[in-house]
């Protein structure tokens, strides 16, 4: 097991947790996400540790920035 936490900026509200922990969830291996809009942080748990690219990818999908692990 893998966890790690991610520093997004651009998230606001709830709404915005939800897009990026659902991009994230269908990373493949991934099995938590917990996104918190007033920290600015998401945490990813997943089998084995994820490429940051793909962290990247779905954050950005989601319409938000990767700053990077927190």
């Amino acid at each position: 097991m893998s966890t790690v936490t991610y520093k997004v900026s651009g998230m606001s509200c709830g709404h915005c947790e939800g897009s990026v922990s659902s991009e994230l969830s269908a990373l493949p291996g991934v099995t938590a996400v917990t996104a918190d809009a007033a920290a600015g942080l998401v945490t990813v748990t997943s089998d084995s540790p994820l490429e940051e690219s793909a962290v990247r990818a779905a954050v950005d999908e989601a319409g938000y920035t990767l700053v990077g692990a927190a």
